[in-house]
Protein backbone atom coordinates (compact mmCIF):
# COMPACT_ATOMS: atom_id res chain seq x y z
CA UNK A 1 0.00 0.00 0.00
CA UNK A 2 2.70 2.36 0.92
CA UNK A 3 4.45 1.40 -2.24
CA UNK A 4 1.48 2.08 -4.06
CA UNK A 5 0.72 5.47 -2.78
CA UNK A 6 4.89 6.50 -3.24
CA UNK A 7 4.27 5.79 -6.71
CA UNK A 8 1.29 7.53 -7.24
CA UNK A 9 2.58 10.60 -5.51
CA UNK A 10 5.96 10.23 -7.62
CA UNK A 11 3.58 10.29 -11.23
CA UNK A 12 1.45 13.15 -9.93
CA UNK A 13 5.00 15.67 -9.23
CA UNK A 14 6.00 14.68 -12.77
CA UNK A 15 2.79 15.09 -14.29
CA UNK A 16 2.48 18.84 -12.65
CA UNK A 17 5.86 19.62 -13.83
CA UNK A 18 5.61 18.89 -17.03
CA UNK A 19 2.29 20.42 -17.16
CA UNK A 20 3.93 23.73 -15.59
CA UNK A 21 6.33 23.89 -18.93
CA UNK A 22 4.02 22.97 -21.65
CA UNK A 23 1.46 25.59 -20.45
CA UNK A 24 4.73 28.25 -19.99
CA UNK A 25 2.83 29.18 -16.66
CA UNK A 26 4.15 32.19 -15.52
CA UNK A 27 6.83 32.08 -12.46
CA UNK A 28 4.41 33.01 -9.89
CA UNK A 29 1.78 30.24 -10.89
CA UNK A 30 4.26 27.65 -11.42
CA UNK A 31 5.80 28.68 -8.45
CA UNK A 32 2.73 28.40 -6.37
CA UNK A 33 1.77 24.95 -8.34
CA UNK A 34 4.96 23.20 -7.56
CA UNK A 35 5.01 24.00 -3.91
CA UNK A 36 0.77 23.06 -3.71
CA UNK A 37 2.65 19.69 -5.35
CA UNK A 38 5.13 18.77 -2.77
CA UNK A 39 2.41 19.84 -0.25
CA UNK A 40 -0.39 17.55 -1.89
CA UNK A 41 1.92 14.33 -2.68
CA UNK A 42 3.72 14.73 0.99
CA UNK A 43 0.24 14.30 2.81
CA UNK A 44 -0.39 11.01 -0.12
CA UNK A 45 3.64 9.47 1.02
CA UNK A 46 5.54 11.46 2.85
CA UNK A 47 8.56 9.60 1.41
CA UNK A 48 7.82 11.50 -1.76
CA UNK A 49 9.60 14.69 0.14
CA UNK A 50 12.78 13.11 -1.17
CA UNK A 51 11.68 13.27 -4.50
CA UNK A 52 9.39 16.40 -4.39
CA UNK A 53 11.57 18.91 -2.80
CA UNK A 54 14.09 18.59 -5.30
CA UNK A 55 11.46 18.62 -7.83
CA UNK A 56 10.16 22.18 -6.41
CA UNK A 57 13.32 23.79 -6.11
CA UNK A 58 14.07 23.01 -9.32
CA UNK A 59 11.15 24.73 -10.63
CA UNK A 60 11.60 27.62 -8.47
CA UNK A 61 15.38 28.02 -10.13
CA UNK A 62 13.48 27.60 -13.38
CA UNK A 63 10.79 29.97 -13.66
CA UNK A 64 12.42 32.52 -11.65
CA UNK A 65 14.48 34.66 -13.80
CA UNK A 66 17.20 35.51 -11.73
CA UNK A 67 18.11 32.53 -10.22
CA UNK A 68 18.18 30.54 -13.63
CA UNK A 69 20.55 33.07 -14.72
CA UNK A 70 22.86 33.07 -11.66
CA UNK A 71 22.74 29.31 -11.04
CA UNK A 72 22.53 27.83 -15.13
CA UNK A 73 22.55 30.15 -17.73
CA UNK A 74 25.84 32.56 -16.68
CA UNK A 75 27.87 29.01 -15.62
CA UNK A 76 26.86 27.53 -18.66
CA UNK A 77 27.85 30.29 -20.86
CA UNK A 78 31.57 30.68 -19.14
CA UNK A 79 31.43 27.02 -19.64
CA UNK A 80 31.04 27.34 -23.11
CA UNK A 81 33.18 30.61 -23.73
CA UNK A 82 36.09 28.85 -23.54
CA UNK A 83 35.65 26.00 -25.91
CA UNK A 84 34.51 28.16 -28.54
CA UNK A 85 36.93 30.05 -30.97
CA UNK A 86 37.91 33.34 -30.64
CA UNK A 87 35.90 35.65 -33.19
CA UNK A 88 38.44 36.84 -36.12
CA UNK A 89 38.73 40.51 -37.16
CA UNK A 90 36.96 39.95 -40.53
CA UNK A 91 34.10 37.85 -38.92
CA UNK A 92 33.09 41.10 -36.48
CA UNK A 93 33.69 43.29 -39.41
CA UNK A 94 31.19 41.19 -41.21
CA UNK A 95 29.22 40.79 -38.72
CA UNK A 96 29.41 44.86 -38.00
CA UNK A 97 28.81 45.66 -41.31
CA UNK A 98 25.91 46.90 -43.28
CA UNK A 99 22.48 47.62 -42.20
CA UNK A 100 19.53 45.10 -41.19
CA UNK A 101 16.12 44.99 -42.30
CA UNK A 102 13.17 42.90 -41.12
CA UNK A 103 15.06 39.93 -41.41
CA UNK A 104 16.88 40.45 -38.42
CA UNK A 105 13.37 40.38 -36.38
CA UNK A 106 12.72 36.84 -38.16
CA UNK A 107 16.17 35.75 -37.02
CA UNK A 108 15.85 36.94 -33.02
CA UNK A 109 12.84 34.65 -33.46
CA UNK A 110 9.92 37.46 -32.41
CA UNK A 111 9.48 38.76 -35.94
CA UNK A 112 6.74 41.56 -36.11
CA UNK A 113 4.67 40.46 -38.57
CA UNK A 114 2.45 44.06 -38.50
CA UNK A 115 5.56 45.97 -39.78
CA UNK A 116 6.63 43.15 -42.34
CA UNK A 117 3.19 43.60 -43.65
CA UNK A 118 3.41 47.88 -43.58
CA UNK A 119 6.64 47.74 -45.59
CA UNK A 120 5.14 49.13 -49.05
CA UNK A 121 6.09 46.79 -52.15
CA UNK A 122 8.05 48.00 -54.57
CA UNK A 123 7.56 49.14 -57.91
CA UNK A 124 8.84 50.33 -61.18
CA UNK A 125 9.45 53.87 -62.52
CA UNK A 126 8.34 54.44 -65.85
CA UNK A 127 11.71 54.40 -67.15
CA UNK A 128 12.64 51.34 -65.47
CA UNK A 129 9.06 49.91 -66.76
CA UNK A 130 10.09 51.20 -70.33
CA UNK A 131 13.51 49.22 -70.12
CA UNK A 132 12.46 46.16 -69.31
CA UNK A 133 9.47 46.77 -72.09
CA UNK A 134 12.15 47.79 -74.38
CA UNK A 135 15.71 46.61 -74.12
CA UNK A 136 15.16 43.96 -71.78
CA UNK A 137 12.65 42.57 -74.60
CA UNK A 138 15.40 42.82 -77.12
CA UNK A 139 18.18 41.88 -75.53
CA UNK A 140 16.46 38.63 -74.85
CA UNK A 141 15.24 38.26 -78.60
CA UNK A 142 18.87 38.66 -79.42
CA UNK A 143 19.81 35.54 -77.17
CA UNK A 144 19.84 31.59 -78.35
CA UNK A 145 20.96 30.13 -75.39
CA UNK A 146 21.55 26.77 -77.10
CA UNK A 147 23.78 28.64 -79.28
CA UNK A 148 25.98 30.60 -76.69
CA UNK A 149 25.97 26.67 -74.24
CA UNK A 150 26.64 24.68 -77.32
CA UNK A 151 28.44 26.42 -80.36
CA UNK A 152 29.85 29.67 -79.68
CA UNK A 153 30.66 29.39 -76.00
CA UNK A 154 30.25 33.27 -75.68
CA UNK A 155 27.93 35.62 -76.28
CA UNK A 156 27.71 36.86 -79.65
CA UNK A 157 29.29 40.42 -80.54
CA UNK A 158 26.31 41.97 -81.42
CA UNK A 159 24.71 41.17 -78.10
CA UNK A 160 28.03 42.44 -76.43
CA UNK A 161 27.47 45.41 -78.21
CA UNK A 162 23.64 45.86 -77.36
CA UNK A 163 24.31 45.35 -73.49
CA UNK A 164 27.39 47.79 -73.50
CA UNK A 165 25.69 50.59 -74.92
CA UNK A 166 22.39 50.30 -73.29
CA UNK A 167 23.95 50.57 -70.22
CA UNK A 168 23.35 46.98 -69.25
CA UNK A 169 26.47 47.15 -67.10
CA UNK A 170 25.27 50.75 -65.13
CA UNK A 171 22.29 49.99 -63.79
CA UNK A 172 23.06 51.29 -60.44
CA UNK A 173 25.80 53.88 -61.42
CA UNK A 174 24.27 57.58 -61.15
CA UNK A 175 23.04 59.46 -63.75
CA UNK A 176 25.23 62.51 -62.98
CA UNK A 177 28.40 59.76 -64.57
CA UNK A 178 25.99 58.15 -67.09
CA UNK A 179 24.45 55.65 -65.38
CA UNK A 180 20.85 54.79 -65.08
CA UNK A 181 20.44 54.96 -61.45
CA UNK A 182 17.81 52.20 -61.36
CA UNK A 183 16.45 51.27 -57.89
CA UNK A 184 17.42 47.37 -56.48
CA UNK A 185 13.87 46.24 -57.65
CA UNK A 186 14.40 47.54 -61.07
CA UNK A 187 17.77 45.78 -60.81
CA UNK A 188 16.06 42.35 -59.92
CA UNK A 189 13.55 42.24 -62.50
CA UNK A 190 15.91 43.13 -65.44
CA UNK A 191 17.90 40.42 -63.90
CA UNK A 192 15.47 37.75 -63.63
CA UNK A 193 14.19 38.60 -67.45
CA UNK A 194 17.74 38.25 -68.94
CA UNK A 195 18.32 34.92 -66.85
CA UNK A 196 14.40 33.96 -68.07
CA UNK A 197 16.25 33.89 -71.97
CA UNK A 198 20.37 33.19 -70.85
CA UNK A 199 22.01 32.29 -67.47
CA UNK A 200 25.16 33.39 -69.24
CA UNK A 201 23.47 37.04 -70.37
CA UNK A 202 22.68 37.30 -67.01
CA UNK A 203 25.55 36.47 -65.21
CA UNK A 204 27.60 38.97 -67.77
CA UNK A 205 25.49 41.85 -67.11
CA UNK A 206 25.19 40.59 -63.11
CA UNK A 207 28.47 41.25 -61.89
CA UNK A 208 29.54 44.76 -63.41
CA UNK A 209 26.09 45.60 -61.27
CA UNK A 210 27.05 44.13 -57.51
CA UNK A 211 30.59 41.94 -57.95
CA UNK A 212 32.09 44.72 -59.99
CA UNK A 213 33.98 48.07 -58.57
CA UNK A 214 31.41 49.86 -59.53
CA UNK A 215 29.63 50.02 -55.87
CA UNK A 216 32.79 50.66 -54.02
CA UNK A 217 33.89 53.86 -56.02
CA UNK A 218 30.09 55.21 -55.47
CA UNK A 219 30.78 54.71 -51.98
CA UNK A 220 34.06 55.01 -51.27
CA UNK A 221 35.70 55.90 -53.98
CA UNK A 222 37.98 59.21 -54.55
CA UNK A 223 36.41 62.08 -56.63
CA UNK A 224 39.55 61.92 -58.83
CA UNK A 225 38.56 57.84 -59.05
CA UNK A 226 34.70 57.96 -59.85
CA UNK A 227 35.49 60.73 -62.82
CA UNK A 228 38.09 58.22 -63.81
CA UNK A 229 35.97 54.89 -63.69
CA UNK A 230 32.51 55.80 -63.42
CA UNK A 231 31.52 57.31 -66.60
CA UNK A 232 33.46 54.36 -68.96
CA UNK A 233 31.68 51.50 -66.38
CA UNK A 234 28.64 53.14 -67.32
CA UNK A 235 29.05 53.22 -71.37
CA UNK A 236 30.31 49.89 -71.12
CA UNK A 237 33.33 51.72 -72.66
CA UNK A 238 35.20 49.42 -69.31
CA UNK A 239 34.31 46.46 -68.27
CA UNK A 240 35.39 45.41 -64.57
CA UNK A 241 35.56 42.49 -62.50
CA UNK A 242 36.56 42.26 -58.79
CA UNK A 243 38.92 39.57 -57.87
CA UNK A 244 38.32 37.89 -54.17
CA UNK A 245 38.69 34.35 -54.80
CA UNK A 246 41.77 32.46 -54.40
CA UNK A 247 43.07 28.90 -55.46
CA UNK A 248 42.68 28.32 -51.66
CA UNK A 249 41.17 30.69 -49.37
CA UNK A 250 38.29 30.87 -52.04
CA UNK A 251 36.07 33.79 -51.18
CA UNK A 252 37.13 33.99 -47.31
CA UNK A 253 39.11 37.06 -47.22
CA UNK A 254 40.42 36.74 -43.77
CA UNK A 255 42.76 33.60 -45.31
CA UNK A 256 43.87 35.46 -48.45
CA UNK A 257 47.58 35.16 -49.21
CA UNK A 258 47.71 37.98 -52.00
CA UNK A 259 49.46 40.74 -50.51
CA UNK A 260 50.32 44.80 -50.88
CA UNK A 261 54.17 45.60 -49.37
CA UNK A 262 54.20 49.56 -48.89
CA UNK A 263 57.54 50.80 -51.10
CA UNK A 264 58.98 53.42 -53.14
CA UNK A 265 58.86 52.66 -56.78
CA UNK A 266 58.13 53.50 -60.28
CA UNK A 267 55.33 55.05 -61.89
CA UNK A 268 54.93 56.87 -65.23
CA UNK A 269 58.60 57.68 -65.06
CA UNK A 270 58.15 58.55 -61.63
CA UNK A 271 59.87 57.58 -58.07
CA UNK A 272 56.54 57.58 -55.68
CA UNK A 273 55.46 55.79 -53.06
CA UNK A 274 53.05 53.03 -53.36
CA UNK A 275 52.76 48.98 -52.80
CA UNK A 276 54.60 45.78 -54.28
CA UNK A 277 51.98 43.50 -55.21
CA UNK A 278 51.15 39.85 -55.38
CA UNK A 279 48.24 37.98 -56.07
CA UNK A 280 47.27 34.87 -57.41
CA UNK A 281 42.70 34.83 -57.83
CA UNK A 282 40.69 32.16 -59.57
CA UNK A 283 37.33 31.57 -60.76
CA UNK A 284 36.83 35.85 -61.20
CA UNK A 285 33.60 36.47 -63.76
CA UNK A 286 34.43 39.05 -66.70
CA UNK A 287 37.48 38.44 -66.13
CA UNK A 288 39.48 37.25 -69.20
CA UNK A 289 37.82 40.19 -71.09
CA UNK A 290 37.91 43.00 -67.98
CA UNK A 291 39.64 46.31 -69.09
CA UNK A 292 39.91 47.41 -64.94
CA UNK A 293 40.61 44.76 -61.95
CA UNK A 294 39.83 45.27 -58.63
CA UNK A 295 41.65 43.57 -55.85
CA UNK A 296 41.49 42.38 -52.40
CA UNK A 297 44.56 42.35 -50.64
CA UNK A 298 46.08 42.39 -46.89
CA UNK A 299 48.11 45.60 -46.77
CA UNK A 300 51.77 45.74 -45.07
CA UNK A 301 53.89 48.17 -44.13
CA UNK A 302 57.09 46.75 -42.68
CA UNK A 303 58.89 50.33 -43.02
CA UNK A 304 56.40 52.50 -41.15
CA UNK A 305 56.44 54.69 -44.91
CA UNK A 306 52.96 55.74 -44.04
CA UNK A 307 54.21 57.36 -41.11
CA UNK A 308 52.95 55.06 -37.95
CA UNK A 309 56.18 52.83 -37.14
CA UNK A 310 53.70 50.99 -34.49
CA UNK A 311 51.46 49.76 -37.30
CA UNK A 312 52.69 47.01 -39.80
CA UNK A 313 49.74 45.48 -40.80
CA UNK A 314 47.00 47.02 -41.66
CA UNK A 315 44.33 44.12 -42.97
CA UNK A 316 42.70 43.63 -46.06
CA UNK A 317 42.33 46.30 -48.37
CA UNK A 318 41.02 47.04 -51.82
CA UNK A 319 42.58 48.78 -55.17
CA UNK A 320 41.44 49.25 -58.41
CA UNK A 321 43.87 48.44 -61.47
CA UNK A 322 43.99 48.83 -64.88
CA UNK A 323 43.68 45.35 -66.96
CA UNK A 324 47.17 46.61 -69.12
CA UNK A 325 48.63 47.39 -65.93
CA UNK A 326 52.42 46.17 -66.29
CA UNK A 327 52.93 42.67 -64.54
CA UNK A 328 48.91 42.55 -64.68
CA UNK A 329 48.32 39.16 -66.16
CA UNK A 330 44.34 37.80 -67.43
CA UNK A 331 44.74 33.98 -67.70
CA UNK A 332 42.67 31.51 -69.52
CA UNK A 333 38.94 30.63 -69.40
CA UNK A 334 37.65 28.66 -66.52
CA UNK A 335 34.40 26.54 -67.07
CA UNK A 336 32.27 27.27 -64.55
CA UNK A 337 29.68 23.92 -64.33
CA UNK A 338 29.50 24.32 -68.32
CA UNK A 339 28.29 27.74 -68.19
CA UNK A 340 30.30 29.76 -70.76
CA UNK A 341 30.18 33.18 -69.04
CA UNK A 342 33.50 34.74 -69.06
CA UNK A 343 35.68 33.58 -65.90
CA UNK A 344 39.41 33.12 -65.64
CA UNK A 345 42.18 34.08 -63.62
CA UNK A 346 43.75 37.43 -62.91
CA UNK A 347 47.65 37.25 -61.48
CA UNK A 348 50.19 39.48 -60.91
CA UNK A 349 54.47 39.12 -59.21
CA UNK A 350 55.97 41.90 -57.98
CA UNK A 351 53.73 44.52 -59.74
CA UNK A 352 53.88 48.09 -58.73
CA UNK A 353 51.08 50.64 -58.02
CA UNK A 354 50.72 53.71 -56.80
CA UNK A 355 48.51 54.25 -53.26
CA UNK A 356 46.04 56.11 -55.24
CA UNK A 357 44.63 53.06 -56.53
CA UNK A 358 43.41 52.10 -53.13
CA UNK A 359 39.71 52.35 -53.51
CA UNK A 360 39.32 55.65 -51.31
CA UNK A 361 42.74 56.57 -51.50
CA UNK A 362 45.24 55.73 -48.48
CA UNK A 363 42.48 57.01 -45.71
CA UNK A 364 40.79 53.79 -46.80
CA UNK A 365 43.30 50.94 -46.20
CA UNK A 366 42.84 48.17 -44.35
CA UNK A 367 39.09 49.07 -44.48
CA UNK A 368 38.65 46.46 -47.32
CA UNK A 369 36.72 43.48 -45.88
CA UNK A 370 33.84 45.57 -44.07
CA UNK A 371 33.73 47.21 -47.50
CA UNK A 372 33.18 44.21 -49.60
CA UNK A 373 30.46 43.26 -46.61
CA UNK A 374 28.67 46.32 -47.20
CA UNK A 375 28.57 46.78 -50.89
CA UNK A 376 29.13 43.35 -52.40
CA UNK A 377 27.31 42.21 -49.91
CA UNK A 378 24.31 43.83 -51.21
CA UNK A 379 24.80 43.37 -54.98
CA UNK A 380 25.24 39.67 -54.12
CA UNK A 381 21.59 39.73 -52.34
CA UNK A 382 19.62 41.39 -54.97
CA UNK A 383 21.20 39.44 -58.23
CA UNK A 384 21.70 36.30 -57.16
CA UNK A 385 18.41 35.84 -55.77
CA UNK A 386 17.22 37.17 -59.09
CA UNK A 387 18.77 34.67 -60.62
CA UNK A 388 17.22 31.65 -58.55
CA UNK A 389 13.91 33.51 -58.71
CA UNK A 390 13.89 33.86 -62.60
CA UNK A 391 15.04 29.64 -62.92
CA UNK A 392 12.45 28.54 -60.42
CA UNK A 393 9.46 30.41 -62.40
CA UNK A 394 10.84 28.64 -65.53
CA UNK A 395 10.42 25.88 -63.57
CA UNK A 396 6.78 25.99 -62.88
CA UNK A 397 6.12 27.39 -66.64
CA UNK A 398 7.90 24.42 -67.23
CA UNK A 399 5.99 21.89 -65.32
CA UNK A 400 2.60 23.40 -65.82
CA UNK A 401 3.04 23.48 -69.57
CA UNK A 402 4.31 19.82 -69.42
CA UNK A 403 1.05 18.46 -67.01
CA UNK A 404 -1.30 19.94 -69.25
CA UNK A 405 -0.61 18.58 -72.46
CA UNK A 406 0.73 15.23 -70.73
CA UNK A 407 -2.09 12.50 -70.32
CA UNK A 408 -2.60 9.53 -68.46
CA UNK A 409 -6.02 7.46 -68.61
CA UNK A 410 -6.87 10.14 -70.83
CA UNK A 411 -7.19 12.86 -68.83
CA UNK A 412 -3.94 15.68 -68.34
CA UNK A 413 -1.87 14.94 -65.43
CA UNK A 414 -2.43 18.76 -64.42
CA UNK A 415 -5.96 17.30 -63.37
CA UNK A 416 -4.83 14.92 -60.84
CA UNK A 417 -4.77 15.99 -56.97
CA UNK A 418 -1.75 14.77 -56.51
CA UNK A 419 -0.01 16.75 -59.10
CA UNK A 420 -2.37 20.21 -58.54
CA UNK A 421 -0.99 19.82 -54.66
CA UNK A 422 2.24 19.88 -55.92
CA UNK A 423 2.12 22.75 -58.54
CA UNK A 424 0.12 24.81 -56.38
CA UNK A 425 2.98 24.85 -53.51
CA UNK A 426 4.64 25.73 -56.59
CA UNK A 427 2.71 28.89 -57.49
CA UNK A 428 2.53 30.24 -54.01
Amino acid sequence: MAIGLFILAVIIQLAVVLAIFLLSLSRVTGSIVALITVIVTAIISPWSLLLGVPIALLCLVLLITPLRQSLITKPVYKALGGAMPSMSDTEREALDAGTSWWEKELFMGAPNWEAFANYPYPKLSEEEQSFIDNEVETLCAMLDEWQIQHKDKELSPEAWQFIKSNGFLGLIIPKEFGGLEFSSYAQSRVMSKIASRSPTAAVTCMVPNSLGPGELLMHYGTDEQKQRWLPGLAKGDEVPCFGLTGPEAGSDAGAIPDTGVVCYGTHEGEQVLGLRMNFSKRWITLAPIATVVGLAFKMHDPEGLLGDPNKTDYGITCALIPANHEGVITGPRHNPIGSPFMNGTVDGKDVFIPLDYIIGGVENAGRGWRMLMECLGVGRGISLPALSTSASEMTYLSVGAFAKVREQFKISVGKFEGVQDATSRMAS
